[in-house]
This record gives structure tokens, sequence and C-alpha cells, in this order.
């Protein structure tokens, strides 16, 4: 199979691109059109590479507009919890098929789960099109008695099944409030065996930050870094509330971060992100919605924008993460961090691209700046086209299946919100 994208804005340079299989093979002017499977028009689109979603929580798109505006345990304990108790295998798949839909629309191609029936989302995306990250997620309430049980049901045999390439696992503590510390280190053994990343929550929070100094004696950094957890495998969510000796231990041991903009500022939870600070330590940072419960939306691109002017905004400083770094900390990075060979729109990369319409006014009039234009004045509507794995998944911003995903979405809420 073979896909050929012709006269597309590419770093706002017309080229052409050439998809062979599940790779680009081609980046260069007037590739010969014979032989092509399937020729893509580029000549009002512009390319980029497709994004990647960090840190997600896909199924709970069900929960998207469900108890807003209360403090993050608070939503946690009375809204949340309760009702995942009424999870089924169906409102798994459904919602994760709703996910992806949403992510398809928007322009990400991959994303990192953290959820519970991790099977069910994995067989909702594989069947969606896009690749996945997949959890065995783990809390033990910090039982040591529950903590054994949690890891004897785990095993690799959970992850074997008649899945694509795309599908990809990992295992999740879920945070160092609800996992003990020999959880975490089991948790790391176990993805060293099977050569997966362990996925987790950290630093928050300013309550997280306080309560694992009342309770560990120092702060969530410095409670993993005592364990021995900190390892380059390791991809940890938001790290907001984090000290220079911290961002120094992160960096030491080549963790991935991964930051939660929209979330962060809907629950309160901090907005001074310390971009530089660790990215000049070269930590590898890239980006996430959390889930829809918290974030309402599935949008890297609004994302990105949120991102952008939140460092610029905190730090007084207009020129704070320009739009070409933000769109590398939502492409680039966030392949890099769940070890994928994407990223990029070159040679030997897999095919993993989105198109977005420059015949709209987010992108008029045209100004050779289409990476300004993506983050600072366009939204998820805009992309017009999606390709994953060597295959066109959207077209005209139509994906397959989708008015069933909306209709079985309705029917299933009522299942699950009960309180």
């Amino acid at each position: 199979m073979s896909i050929l994208i012709k006269n597309v804005l590419l770093n706002d340079q017309r080229t052409d691109i050439l998809i062979e299989g599940n790779k680009i093979t081609s980046v260069s002017n007037n590739i010969k059109t014979e032989g092509i499977d399937t020729i893509i028009d580029g000549s009002n689109k512009a390319a980029f590479p497709g994004l990647v979603n960090g840190h997600t929580h896909a199924a709970m798109t069900f929960f998207r507009g469900y108890g807003d505006d209360l403090p993050l345990e608070e939503w946690l304990n009375t809204k949340i919890w309760p009702n995942e108790r009424n999870l089924t295998d169906e409102i798994v798949y459904w919602g994760t098929k709703l996910a992806c839909l949403e992510m398809i629309k928007t322009g990400t191609t991959t994303f990192n789960d953290m959820y519970f029936r991790f099977k069910e989302s994995a067989r909702a995306t594989d069947e969606m099109g896009i690749r996945g990250v997949f959890p065995q997620l783990m809390f033990d309430g910090l039982d040591p008695v529950q903590a054994k049980k949690v890891q004897s049901r785990i095993s690799a045999k959970d992850f074997e099944g008649n899945y694509s390439s795309r599908i990809m696992f990992s295992i999740a503590p879920h945070a160092i409030y609800t996992v003990s510390g020999g959880s975490y280190k089991w948790a790391m053994d176990f993805a060293k065996e099977h050569n997966i990343i362990v996925h987790t929550h950290l630093a928050e929070t300013q309550i997280e930050h306080q309560n694992a100094v009342k309770n560990f004696g120092m702060s969530p950094v410095r409670y993993l870094n005592s364990l021995g957890v900190l390892r380059p495998n390791l991809v940890i969510a938001h790290c907001l509330w984090l000290d220079k000796d911290e961002i120094q231990m992160l960096a030491d041991n080549d963790v991935k971060v991964i930051h939660n903009p929209n979330s962060n500022l809907k629950l309160a939870s901090g907005h001074k992100f310390l971009y530089n600070e660790m990215n000049d330590k070269g930590i590898c940072i890239g980006l996430g919605t959390d889930g829809c419960s918290s974030s309402n939306n599935l949008d890297m691109i609004e994302a990105m924008k949120m991102m952008s002017l939140l460092q610029k905004g905190w730090r007084l400083d207009p020129t704070a993460l320009p739009a070409e770094e933000t769109i590398k900390v939502a492409t680039e990075n966030g392949a890099k961090a769940l070890n994928i060979n994407s990223g990029k729109i070159e040679v030997g990369k897999l095919a993993d691209i989105f198109l977005v319409n420059i015949n709209t006014p987010a992108f008029t009039p045209f100004n050779n700046n289409t990476a300004s234009n993506l983050v600072y004045a366009a939204n998820g509507n805009n992309v017009d086209t999606v390709i994953c794995d060597g295959k066109v998944i959207m077209e005209n911003r139509k994906v397959c299946g989708e008015e069933e995903i909306l209709q079985k979405a309705n029917e299933l809420v009522e299942k699950l919100i009960k309180q």
C-alpha cells in the first residue's frame, strides 16, 4: 500500500511525501505518481507529524461535563471513584471508541492511556486505527496484603492477544497516595523484565506534596528516588510541584515528564510548570490532555496553545516556548517518551501524519508561518486528514463509524453515572 501526498506545505515549503507500507520513504519534490495506490492533493493543506497525547484516561469521555468545578480530592472521592464502580467492558470499549474518534478528529495518532479494563480499550483503539499504550493499572491502598494480591494478579499473559503493532502495553501504579512503595518497586522490575514503560501520576497538587512530606518524610519525587524507581522507562504525568534538586533527580535518571495544562488549570492544581528548568537539564517533556473528566476534551492543538501561553504568562516573557518548540513537545518528545519511531515527517519514520486545511480563517492570510497559526490560531476542527501507520483513517473530516459511536455513547452513559 502506498500513499503520495502531493504539493503539501511542510515547514512552509512545498513538497511531496511518499508513504510505502507504514513508513515514510521519501520527502522531496516531483515524486512520480505512477504505481501509487492513493494520491492526496496537498495544495490547500499543511502537513504535521501526528500528535502524541502523552497522558489521558480515554474511556473517561463518558464523564465529560460531570463533576466540574470541584477540588481534585473532592472530585475524585465524591464524583469519579463512586461511579467508576459501575464500569463494564461495554462502557470502557465504547468510551474508548469515543475518545479515539475525538483524537482522530483533532490530529492525534498516538495516546498513552491509564484506565481500567485495558483490554477493552486496546481492542477499541486497534479497531479505530490509531496507536495506544495500555496499562495494567495498579491500586493497593498502601496495604501490604492488598499489594501482594495486586501483584499476583498481573502477568505478561495479560498483554497477549491478536493486536496489531500499533497496540503497546505498560504498567501503571496510579499514584503515591494509592500505591505502596513495594508495588512501585515491583512494577519497575516487571517493566524491566518485559521491556515496557511505567506510567504514573506524581507531584500533581500541593496537597499531594504536603501529604507526602507528612507520610513519607519527603516530597513525592524524593520519595520515588528513595525507592530507586526513577528510571529511563518511567513516564510521569504532571510534575507541577518540584524544586531544582528534584529536577536534577529526574534528569539524572532520564525520567520522562508529561505536562497537562488544561487539567492542571481546571482542577487548580497549579500553573507554574517548570518547562525551561526541566528542558535545560535535558528532560524529555511531552504533552497530554488528561482525561475528559478533568480537561473536558482531547484536543491536543488546544493543549499546545494553552501550554505555550501559560509559559509566556507566568514568566512574563512573550518569547517563552515558541510555536515550533511547542509542536516538538507534542510530537517528537511524546514519541520519544513512549519509545515509538514517530514524531517527525522524515524518511524512515512511521507514517503518522495529519493535514490541516489552510483554506480556512485560522490560516488566512497565508503568511508562511503555519506552525504559529496551528498553535495560536487553529484548533482541532482545522484537521482535515489523518494518516496512521500508513493508512488514511480520516479524510475530509469523516471517520468510519462515527455516527454509531456517538449513538452508543449517549445510550450507555446512564449505566455509568448514577449519583
